[in-house]
């Protein structure tokens, strides 16, 4: 048997067939580039690593989950004149995630966890269109929004910066170059106030806005602040594991909304 009966990749027919599993997760990643220092994976590793110790801590308080292979490929369309920067449309995604959804659905699991390591995705709208056409509970988290992030970081910039090199030197310090190799993330803002303030938004044209890939400074990034951050989020992610596959789905609700 499996020294890891919560990751199906790992698992055999032997061992899934009479198990009766409460919770799906499906990882989703993405392939692109991470300034100098960080490998294309970086967003499916740190979503196999994560996912896979947040099952690990629900599975040992009792609750059946089951990771699925990590979706290697996200939205990438602002980064598609980057080299191998490897692009999946939202449309693309939702239609295999529906094709995912509707196996499960058919084999009696209930509950699905969509674990997500890429900013470009966003599964709320596939979601929204997907609910009412299947009888699995859907829901999506976003790994590295978990917890007070200012608290464990000091630079804030959302690819290849200090959480996510942090986290790899983690999770991965082996794919990690030197830090010195690194570019220093900077970020060429809009113009257009409402853009740059955050209260609209267009999608942002990569290689407008970086010289070298990344937005925001790996340079004060260790294992240790990784470590940490990665305790915070599988540590949170198990207690939302754990509650999900004891839930009622008949009594998802508070008896009163006051």
């Amino acid at each position: 048997m499996t020294d890891r009966p919560y990751i199906l990749a790992e698992s055999t027919w032997k061992v899934v067939r009479d198990m009766l599993y409460d919770v799906a997760i499906l990882p989703w990643g993405a392939t692109e580039a991470h300034n100098y220092h960080l490998p294309y994976a970086t967003d499916t590793i740190q979503c196999d690593a994560l996912a896979a110790e947040s099952a690990r801590l629900a599975w040992e308080r009792g609750a059946k989950v089951i990771v699925l292979p990590t979706v290697p490929f996200g939205v990438n369309t602002g980064q598609l004149d980057i080299k191998l920067c490897l692009n999946m449309n939202p449309a693309t995604q939702a239609a295999l995630l529906a094709d995912l959804v509707h196996a499960l659905e058919g084999q009696g699991i209930r509950k699905l966890v969509i674990f997500n390591g890429h900013g470009g995705n966003d599964f709320r709208q596939m979601i929204r269109e997907l609910q009412p056409r299947t009888t699995v509970f859907l829901t999506t988290l976003n790994w590295y929004k978990i917890g007070d992030v200012k608290s464990f970081f000091s630079d804030l910039g959302d690819h290849a910066g200090e959480l996510e090199t942090s986290v790899m030197l983690h999770v991965a310090r082996d794919l990690v170059r030197p830090l010195a190799e690194a570019g220093r993330g900077g970020e060429r803002r809009w113009r257009i106030d409402a853009l740059r303030e955050g209260w609209a938004w267009a999608p942002r044209r990569w290689t407008e806005i970086s010289s070298d890939t990344g937005v925001g400074n790996p340079e004060h990034a260790t294992a240790a602040k990784g470590a940490r951050y990665a305790l915070e989020v599988t540590s949170r992610v198990s207690d939302f594991l754990v509650e999900l596959a004891a839930a009622d789905m008949r009594d998802l609700y508070t008896d009163s909304a006051d």
